[in-house]
């Protein structure tokens, strides 16, 4: 499968995307010859499609692959494991089985929970120093995973100090696996291993033999910052982001990597030219004025990453739900009813599931989702089509380079899968939690809240000994006491003997609850009221009155104003002045001449809740000198 990768590099941070052949390509592009301009395909995305995505942002990047020299902190004998301090905000975790001491051997503990060879408290101390590497990021409340067997990436090979022997990718085709042990079977490691890469696809013994002097000069240099340097800190960075993809994906089948960022872009040929000089042409600098990714499509790609459903070719369409240690994916037919008219159900939802199953892997990786994963694929009645939905889905895993473990489907069409988690994936990376639902994704409704209040309104009537209550909440909840010809706040002064005035605007939470002032039944509503008599008001009139044609409605933060004739004025700003005032509404009546909404546009004067600042204040000012009103205007309500 051919193969590209676009690096874009911005001052906040770097984002790389690795695209993969759809169809039949255009012959890919090379850069031109001295003296020969080269050809741009009109669309350079054509055949391709986005299938992984990384991020990094400046002063946030991701620590696999970091060795520290550490000090322990604590041994538990419970977790077979110790918390060693590395000089970040959390302790990382180092398991008994990841320890490697000389001349110790420390055997491999089984899920079984077999006890051959030492406990943890027989190989660490607390205040111990140990030189561990990073091989899981912190995620949530958890603290770096650690290992204590070192690792040296180079671009054919990891180099493993403390290893023996030399291992191949398994992801290799057997004859290409066995061709590369007999290239490697005379390597001088000097007491460590290697591991043989993916990305060696075709090289020779001269290519490793190169790269092993470069990963031979980076251990060395290893080893004399670890004596150099006071635990707990940092001994050795792994390479930014650009170059760590680059690194571990490119090969024979990727046709180019283009880059946006001069600096980034010497870097890479700089990379290349130490381990793979015979790359370096299929580095490309973009210097059109359109940006990288818009021109690619990348944009929609990241942007699609943060909904929740993702639509599939036929019609049907996948909806990706979070949990703490759990994802799942459900796949529904949607507007999918099959294809010709002997189409038969069990066809439809075969379909269906087969393409679920590819775009589903595709989602995984775009999103880097890990951990316990579910998709609930279409129930299907035929044990084969069950069977090719999930051999397409192994297929499509194939391209994953993230380690995954599948179950097979069951009989309800779910699929149990586990894909290992390493990173924060681009959403983590570009949201955060929802202030108002705090990631739960619901909010409680405003009637729950006002029933909530209520309640809290009884106890403040038995608390306080004022006549009258004036309370700041927000309209939306308030108007669930003052709609219906406010018949629950009624029934609640009734009750409780007490008065209860509400203010507030759109801007409050819903559940924001606070009591400006108490005092006299006539101080408290002469404070409560938002307009008096006579006042001159620029509204929104924003809906038809609900038994009057001719007449229409105001809501000024929840607080109600008729409209006398203001029918055929919906949807435009309009001066008013206010005939009647209300607790809960008032009525008014257009004032002859009065701007329209291309004139208040010009005048630029209006507050956020739609009423005009000034006319407001003019209002409030004149207002105390101006009877009070007792009626309730509730012809205006709902």
């Amino acid at each position: 499968m051919k193969k590209q990768v676009l690096v874009s590099v911005d001052r906040g941070e770097t984002r790389v995307a690795l695209l993969e052949a759809t169809g039949d390509v255009a012959a890919p592009t090379r850069p031109a010859r001295s003296g020969r301009r080269r050809r741009k395909p009109a669309n350079p995305a054509a055949g391709y499609r986005v299938a992984e995505l990384y991020l990094e942002r400046r002063g946030a990047r991701s620590i696999v692959g970091n060795i520290y020299k550490g000090k322990v902190d604590n041994v538990l004998a419970g977790l077979e494991a110790a918390f060693v301090d590395i000089g970040l905000e959390k302790n990382g975790f180092l398991h008994v089985d990841e320890i490697v001491l000389p001349g110790v051997e420390v055997a491999k503990r089984g899920r079984g929970g077999g006890r051959d060879g030492q406990k943890i408290h027989e190989l660490l101390r607390p205040g111990q120093e140990v030189v561990v590497q990073v091989v899981k990021d912190p995620l949530k409340t958890k603290g770096a995973r650690l290992s204590m067997e070192l690792t040296i990436p180079g671009r054919y090979m990891v180099y493993t100090p403390q290893g023996e022997g030399v291992g191949v990718s398994r992801r290799l085709p057997d004859k290409e696996r066995d061709r590369l042990r007999k290239e490697a079977a005379r390597l001088d490691l000097q007491g460590g291993g290697a591991i043989i890469r993916t990305a060696a696809y075709g090289a020779r013994r001269e290519d490793f033999e190169r790269e092993m002097q470069y990963l031979f000069k980076l251990n060395e240099v290893l080893g004399k910052r670890v004596e150099e340097t006071q635990a707990p800190d940092l001994v050795f960075q792994e390479a930014d982001l650009s170059i760590r993809v680059v690194r571990d994906v490119f090969s024979d089948h990727f046709e180019r990597a283009v880059v946006d960022d001069p600096k980034q872009y010497q870097r890479l040929v700089s990379f290349f030219t130490r381990t793979a000089p015979e790359l370096v042409d299929r580095v490309e600098l973009w210097e059109e004025p359109a940006p990288l990714f818009d021109r690619y499509g990348v944009e929609r790609e990241i942007q699609g990453t943060l909904t929740r459903r993702v639509d599939l070719p036929s019609g049907g369409y996948l909806i990706v739900d979070y949990a703490e240690a759990l994802t799942v994916i459900d796949v529904n037919t949607g507007s999918f009813i099959g294809r010709g008219r002997g189409a038969r159900l069990e066809d439809t939802i075969t379909r269906t599931n087969l393409e679920a199953a590819e775009e589903a892997v595709r989602q995984l990786r775009l999103r880097d989702i890990g951990g316990i994963i579910v998709i609930d694929f279409i129930d299907m009645a035929r044990a084969r089509n069950r069977d090719a939905v999930l051999k397409t889905l192994r297929k499509a895993l194939d391209e994953d380079r993230t380690k995954t473990f599948v179950v097979e489907i069951s009989p309800l069409g779910l699929v149990e899968m586990t894909r290992q988690n390493v990173t924060e994936g681009v959403r983590e990376i570009m949201t955060r939690h929802c202030p108002t639902c705090g990631g739960e994704g619901v909010i409680r409704s405003e009637e729950t809240i006002a029933i909530d209040f209520e309640r809290r309104l009884r106890d403040l009537a038995k608390e306080h000994e004022s006549e009258a209550l004036l309370l700041q909440i927000n309209p939306r909840v308030g108007a669930i006491f003052t709609g219906n010809g406010a018949r629950i706040l009624r029934s609640l002064e009734e009750e409780t003997g007490k008065w209860f005035h509400f203010e507030g605007s759109e801007g409050l939470p819903l559940d924001h609850f606070a009591i400006t002032y108490e005092g006299s039944r006539d101080d408290v509503a002469e404070r409560a009221l938002p307009f008096r008599e006579g006042d001159e008001v620029l509204v929104s009139i924003v809906e038809p009155h609900m038994y009057n044609v001719d007449d229409a409605v105001a809501k000024i933060d929840g607080y109600i104003v008729s409209v006398t004739g203001g029918g055929r004025h919906v949807g435009e700003k309009r001066l008013v002045r206010i005939d009647e005032v209300g607790r809960t509404a008032a009525t008014a009546t257009l004032v002859d001449g009065g701007p329209s909404a291309t004139a208040d546009k010009e005048d630029g004067g209006e507050s956020a809740d739609g009423v005009d600042s000034s006319a407001r204040r003019r209002g409030r000012r004149g207002g105390r000198r101006r009877s009070r009103a007792t009626a309730d205007s509730s012809a205006a309500t709902e």
